[in-house]
């Protein structure tokens, strides 16, 4: 069955067009093949050793605040979910103090936006 990559959520082409995956790294260019046979050399693979490691530090630090970068928002956004969902079934929480600051809130919003109508 022929598949759209950049439309199946578990290809490389998806998550680089959906900005999950870094597309534009400098250390990205160090894993691609090359077709060039390289007659070896002691010192030349002790460096290239050296230069591996490295470059997968930094690799691990960019990834790293890619991640924060695409998380930055996140916790807000659970938040405000979970507030919805409260207010849309108070019905099932039990305790009255919770029910309480759940209208409070609900109420404090519902003035907030009478407040900018005006």
């Amino acid at each position: 069955m022929k598949r759209n990559p950049r439309k199946v959520k578990w290809t490389k082409a998806f998550r680089r067009a959906a900005g999950k995956e870094m597309t534009v790294d400098s250390t990205l260019e160090f894993e691609k093949r090359r077709n060039i046979p390289v007659r070896y050399d002691r010192d030349l693979m002790q460096t290239t050793l050296k230069a591996i490691k490295r470059v997968q530090e930094i690799k691990q630090k960019r990834e790293k605040v890619h991640y924060k970068n695409r998380m930055a928002g996140k916790k807000e956004r659970e938040l405000q979910e979970n507030i919805k969902a409260l207010q849309k079934n108070i019905e099932l929480v039990e305790g009255d103090e919770i029910k309480q600051k759940i209208m409070e809130h609900k109420l404090e919003k519902q003035e907030r936006n009478d407040m900018e109508l005006v």
